[in-house]
């Protein structure tokens, strides 16, 4: 695998914990654990769509943490490098799950027409307030088509517009440029568009 791009690297509020961790005290990893638990079973339950997968992907996700804790050399955020941690996992979990499509959608007719447009399109569930967004019958719908979008522009979704990343930081979980973070993006927000466009046409 090719080196992630390097960004610089503003305060980590974890990296207090993960010295702890990493000098064996004995409450500093069950402390990590605890901040990024629900965060990644979330994160899991939107990218593989299954609780089991999901509750698999956090202990996964934690054991490869545990594992490589002393090769994280702090080159990005803690958060960041568990989320890389967890995207790939996920990814490969996903491919050998018995839910996987058969065939995946293209999503190559979205095209992004300029920069402009990449950089501003915000979906239109994305701005709605918190109490709409909690509707279920949108949640659903949300899920489904998050779901229905290829591994690839379904984890830029979940990182930019779910788990509130930035295209840089999405760029460095992913090891992508953020030209290519935000091209995958405008793509699966275009078809998650047109996939709620019943929804919001009849609210």
């Amino acid at each position: 695998m090719s080196e992630p791009t390097r960004y610089p690297i503003k305060s980590d509020p974890d990296a207090e914990l993960v010295r702890a961790a990493r000098a064996d005290q004995a409450a500093a990893f069950p402390e990590l654990v605890k901040r990024y638990e629900r965060a990644l079973y979330n994160f899991g339950l939107k990218m593989c769509g299954v609780a089991s997968d999901a509750e698999d992907l956090v202990q996964d996700t934690f054991l490869n943490v545990y594992r490589y804790l002393d090769g994280f050399r702090n080159e990005t955020k803690f958060k960041n490098w568990v989320y890389r941690i967890a995207a790939s996992i996920c990814i490969k979990k996903r491919r050998k799950s018995k839910f996987a499509p058969d065939r995946e959608l293209s999503l190559d007719e979205f095209l992004p027409t300029d920069e402009t447009a990449v950089e501003g399109d915000v979906p239109a569930w994305a701005a709605l307030p918190l109490d709409r967004v909690l509707n279920d019958e949108l949640r659903r719908k949300l899920q489904e088509a998050i779901l229905a979008l290829p591994e690839k522009y379904r984890v830029v979704l979940v990182l930019r517009d779910v788990e509130g990343f930035s295209t840089e930081e999405s760029a460095q979980i992913l090891n992508l440029t953020p030209a290519n973070v935000k091209v995958r993006l405008h793509r699966a927000r275009l078809f998650l568009r047109d996939h709620l466009k019943s929804y919001f046409d009849n609210v």
